[in-house]
Parts: structure tokens; sequence; C-alpha cells
């Protein structure tokens, strides 16, 4: 039973407060209890007002509302207690609560929530992940309430649902809220078939989940758990993506990739080939000296889910060597002496020259 319809089985409304349940529950009660109303559903009318009672108060009772002033604004109403079985597990030990769907019942299942990392890799081209962990279903004898309820007055508190609270010298303080029936005042025992835990032992199960291509960090996917192989879940799964962080490769809000590149800077001068990392593996680039940022179209990420992809740019970091060994420092002398004059000068070097030497001229004169 949800916590919307537990507070629908009392009569109230989704906000209602702690002593408006317990109200509701105690005129309920003093209506269906077995031992005033002998129709034949008065026993299940009571176990049903009981895991009424018993659902909100897991949850949590709602907080009276202040007595609005001339001032005050309106306060939303607080939303139901985070349920932790429904968190999202991410190595599948910790089992989140299933609820089967049941024809009539008004029922609805709980989806298993899990968490998948990928990498950019398997994101954008998509792939099957195997997921394990364990699952727990609601008790179908006690509908989760860990107990069945016998009818008839509980036997510590004589029907009353409070029993005499005592101080440490042994004298009477007051009442306090029957242990044994948890304030109900109803006869009740527990569960043989759950033992007292309101849910089926914890069985293993195995999944294998197609993770379509583009996908992003923070997306949500559904998927129908009586079409998961190698069997059948009795709940769906919702899948959180998250995305691990890559060693080469940045990403974009809108598809598009960036590398940094570090590559040979004698490689890069002489204008060669150099392997830079794509999504799809080593690719060829050819080179071109000067230019350091280059663009790989259709090689970046999906611009969209299940859309074509994006493209990806490559940002060069030529190294040079720190310490140049003795052939490379005899190549260096060579290619600069056939640089420093004549025909084989560069355009621009040639024309600082006569800029220095017009400059040095008009300091001795």
């Amino acid at each position: 039973m949800g916590t919307n319809d537990a507070f629908a089985e009392l009569g109230l409304a989704s906000d209602a407060s702690e002593s408006e349940v317990k109200a509701a529950w105690r005129r309920l009660a003093s209506q269906w209890h077995p031992d005033r109303n002998g129709s034949a559903g008065a026993v299940a009318k009571m176990q049903r007002i009981n895991q009424a009672f018993e659902e909100i108060r897991r949850a949590g009772f709602r907080a009276a509302a202040p007595e609005p002033s001339a001032t005050d604004a309106e306060e939303a109403a607080p939303g139901p207690a985070t349920d932790p079985g429904a968190g999202f597990d991410e190595h599948g030990e910790d089992g989140a609560t299933a609820f089967r769907d049941e024809p009539g019942t008004g029922r609805q299942r709980r989806p298993i929530h899990r968490k998948v990392k990928l990498t950019l890799e398997e994101a954008a081209a998509g792939c099957i992940k195997v997921l394990r962990g364990k699952i727990t279903e609601t008790c179908r004898s006690c509908e989760g309430a860990g107990h069945q309820v016998l009818g008839g007055n509980c036997v510590r508190c004589g029907g009353s649902g409070a029993v005499p609270k005592r101080s440490f010298f042994g004298w009477p303080t007051g009442l306090a809220e029957c242990e044994a029936c948890l304030g109900g005042g109803i006869a009740r025992q527990p569960c043989a078939a759950c033992r007292g835990s309101g849910k089926t032992a914890a069985r293993s199960y195995q999944a294998k989940v197609r993770i379509p291509h583009g996908v992003r960090r923070g997306d949500l996917l559904h998927v129908d758990g009586r079409r998961l192989r190698p069997e059948r879940l009795p709940a769906d799964l919702e899948i959180r993506v998250e995305l691990l962080d890559h060693a080469f490769f940045e990403l974009d809000d809108d598809g598009t990739l960036r590398c940094e590149v570090p590559v040979d800077a004698f490689t890069w001068i002489a204008g060669r080939q150099a392997q830079v990392p794509t999504l799809s593996g080593l690719q060829p680039l050819q080179l071109s000296r000067g230019r350091l940022s280059y663009c790989l179209k259709g090689q970046g990420f999906p611009t969209e889910r299940r859309g074509a992809r994006g493209d990806q740019w490559v940002t060069l970091v030529p190294v040079f060597p720190e310490r140049l060994s003795t052939d490379q420092q005899i190549l260096l002398d060579q290619l600069c002496a056939t640089t420093s004059g004549g025909e084989a000068m560069d355009e621009r070097l040639q024309a600082w020259q006569r800029s220095l030497r017009t400059w040095e001229r008009g300091l001795r004169g």
C-alpha cells in the first residue's frame, strides 16, 4: 500500500497532520473493530485500516500546519518521505524493493533504480551492459505489514492500544503505545511467510540492458523488466547514466569533442603525419607547419541521443627535445647554415636584416 493509498483508506487528504491521522484511525477502528462489527468483511477492513496507519507512520507524519495570519504567505505541503529502498544502487548489492502490478488491486510496482557508468566510447556508440543485483518483494501473505490481524482485543493492552508506563522505581508515570499491537488494540501475530519482515527473501538477478548511442550524463533510461533477458524481472529498471572522465577527450554540450595532442616538433615542422585518437580509434592526421588546430568532421560525440555525430577538434602541442643529441645538433647546424644567408633565407628574415643594418648605420652617423 502506497502512502497516498493509505491516506485515501483513512479518508484523508495527503497533507493530513499526525493528529488528523490518529483521529481518523480511532474513528474507523471503533466502527470496524471485529468486537463491535459482526460483518464478514470487518476483519479485512480493520486490517487495511491498520496497514494504512502504519504506512503513514513509517513514511513520517506531516507536521501540523501553523495557523495562517494575514501577512503569512502560503507554504507548500511537504512531500512524502524519501524511501531508502528506492535510491540508486550502483553495484546492485543493496537490493531495491519492487512491487508487482496485480489486476484489480490498484497497486503499482516500484522500479529498480540503478546507476550505469559508461566511457565516452560506450556512450557514443551504444553498448550492452549486464546488471547484477538483489531484489526483494512485498510479502503477499501480509501485504508488507509483517503481521496478520487475528481479530479480538490485544491480550497485552486489553484492546486499549496503550499500556502503563512506569518510572525507574516502578511508579506509574502515564501511558505508552502498546508494542504488541503498535497502538491498534487488535490482536495480531507475526506473518509466518516473511517472519515479520513484510518482504520476501532477497534473490539475485541478472539482466542484459542495451544502452542506445548518444546518451549523456544524467540521462534516465526506462527499461521494461518483463522484456529483459536472461530472466524477466518483477519490476522495471530506471537507469541513470554517468559518464566517466576520459584521459584524452573533453565533451562540450553541443557534442563537440576536444583533444589536446602532444606531437614531435620536428614532425610538425616537416609537415608529416601524426596519429591522433578519436572515439573510433587512432586516425592519421596530415600536419601543416604553422597550424596547431584541426577539425575532424563527424568524429565527435552524437549531437543528440541517437543523432548524428558532431565534430572533433584536435589541438597540437609541439614538443621540442630538452636535450639535443650529437646527430641532431649536427643536423641543426647544417640546417641553420642553409638558411643563414643567400636565396634560401626567408623574405621576412631578409627584411629584418635590412632593418637592423639601417638602424645600426643611424647609430654610427
